[in-house]
């Protein structure tokens, strides 16, 4: 009987040994960290969603990379020099060089990545965030230089987009597409895949040749999560680190039981409604102004979204052009001012009780558009504005502002990168469909263009400033609030910080002992 009761043990222990969800949980070695969504591909010139992105690059690196604050740092250059100009980038790159299989490279590979990227053939949909690059060239094996057509202060960080991280172009010649197959996949970075089971996991494992110190954690388990409930349950059970998003709905609950683990943090995004500024009634500034006077936008970040977002009357996030978001003078004026000065606006564009302001608010199908759409609806009433809504799918919806088939439209922007102009190039005019609001002003479209041409950064800063000033005081937009991100981070994993780019590369991560 004792040996049967122990063949049975033994047995089971294999059991449990082979258990292949044993391999995708957390332990000492292994970080489980939940994306979003499936990853869309492998080939990180190819890919634009960002559950890819994060793997690609924890697996390639560029001449620079993201580090734990987000914030762009050396990579496979050590350094970097700038011309007087700042049209002029001089990289030069670490010492002894290798993919993860021994092949070496050098500076003559970047200007093949470039070249591949802008190829027909590549279809690389982050090709227009590199149109800034006139060339890129490889000087004497050790440096890459990089000729801009206007001053960028952001290239660093342009170029740790995995877009122009290495990738074995050795490999790519012999095999073309085939190379993201091999397991484990030839690697620039710290991690190189070794599993992918769709649907289900992605593993990767340390790579032993990479350039820098190994990464503190030996393994790292991307789980695909496209309902973040679950992913949320599954975190709270322990069986991830890390969650990319948990539901809304939760947040206050998670931050009474879960302080230390739920992350609500400002993000590179701006939450707006577009006027159609082409026709009226709001081709007038002074109906924009008075509407966007009257809107509590406290309120509507607290209690009707209620997630931790950062009320907006500007465009920028802050930490862009400073610390503090710009403001119109209006901003903290007590309600019943604001609602005084807006009626005054109403009534000398000659709406008023004989001639009511009505118009339509359309939004994509969302539960939280609603809610924003309806509170605007009823903050407005005592101005005795009539707002209907109107409401339809993503696709249709943008469709239509592209059209300009709107009048007041749910809109907004969350950045490529952590700089004013990607907020502030979408309201040019030369942003033909794009420029949703139609916001036409030649000072504007000026300002703008002389902030581009701005190698010095204070001053190119101040320029923004101004070109933000333009546009809060004319209102084609009606900012409501800044994004957030949601994040799960379990108490045993340390060197997470949080930060307005959401960047949290698996190299920066540590389990605590």
């Amino acid at each position: 009987m004792r040996y049967i009761a122990l063949l049975c043990t033994l047995l089971l222990l294999i059991s449990c040994d082979s258990d292949p969800a044993a391999d995708t949980v957390p332990s000492p070695k292994q970080i489980v960290r939940l994306s979003d969504s499936e990853i869309k591909g492998l080939d990180p010139q190819k890919i634009s969603d960002l559950s890819s992105l994060r793997v690609a690059a924890d697996q390639f690196e560029g001449l620079t990379r993201l580090g734990a604050r987000g914030e762009a740092e050396p990579g496979l250059a050590k350094g970097w020099q700038i011309s007087p100009d700042g049209l002029t980038w001089t990289f030069a790159l670490q010492n002894k060089l290798s993919f993860s299989d021994g092949t070496d490279f050098d500076a003559t590979l970047f200007p093949t990545l470039l070249q591949r990227l802008r190829a027909p053939e590549t279809a690389a949909p982050a090709k227009a965030l590199f149109g800034n690059i006139v060339a890129m060239e490889a000087a004497n094996g050790n440096s890459v230089i990089v000729t801009l057509t206007s001053p960028d202060p952001s290239l660093p960080a342009l170029l740790a987009h995995p877009a122009m991280a290495a990738i074995p172009m050795h490999r790519i010649s012999d095999a073309g597409d085939k190379w993201t197959s091999d397991r484990p996949i030839i690697a620039s970075g710290p991690y190189q895949l070794s599993e992918w089971k769709l649907n289900d996991h992605a593993r990767l494992e340390r790579n032993p040749l990479w350039h820098d110190e190994a990464v503190p954690t030996a393994t790292i388990i991307w789980k695909p999560m496209d309902d973040s409930l679950s992913a949320m349950r599954l975190f709270l059970s322990g069986g991830a680190d890390i969650a990319a998003d948990y539901p809304a709905s939760r947040h206050q609950w998670l931050q009474d039981h879960h302080p230390n683990t739920a992350h609500s943090v400002p993000y590179l995004g701006s939450y707006y409604f577009a006027f159609n500024t082409r026709a009226r009634p709001f081709d007038d500034r002074r109906v924009r102004v008075a509407l966007s006077m009257a809107v509590e936008r406290e309120w509507i970040a607290d209690k009707v979204i209620g997630i931790g977002n950062t009320p907006a009357w500007g465009l920028l996030p802050p930490g862009l052009t400073g610390t503090a978001a710009a403001t119109p003078e209006w901003a903290h004026w007590p309600r019943k001012k604001r609602l005084q000065s807006a009626r005054a606006l109403l009534d000398a564009a000659g709406f008023g009780p004989n001639n009511p302001l009505r118009f339509e608010i359309r939004f994509n199908s969302s539960a939280e558009h609603r809610r924003v759409a309806v509170a605007m609806e009823a903050i407005w009433k005592p101005l005795g504005v009539e707002a209907s809504l109107f409401n339809s799918e993503a696709a249709l919806h943008f469709a239509a502002l592209r059209r300009h088939e709107f009048a007041l439209a749910r809109s907004g922007w969350i950045a490529d990168l952590p700089t004013p102009e990607n907020f502030l190039l979408v309201h040019q005019q030369a942003n033909g469909a794009g420029n949703y609001s139609g916001y036409d002003n030649p000072d504007y479209d000026r300002i703008l263009a002389l902030a581009i041409a701005e190698p010095n950064l204070p001053k190119r800063q101040i320029l923004m400033r101004q070109a933000e000033s333009l546009l809060i005081a004319d209102m084609p937009i009606l900012p409501l609030y800044f994004y957030v991100t949601r994040n799960l981070v379990a108490e045993r994993i340390a060197g997470w910080e949080d930060n307005i780019s959401n960047v949290h590369p698996s190299r920066t991560l540590r389990i605590r002992p």
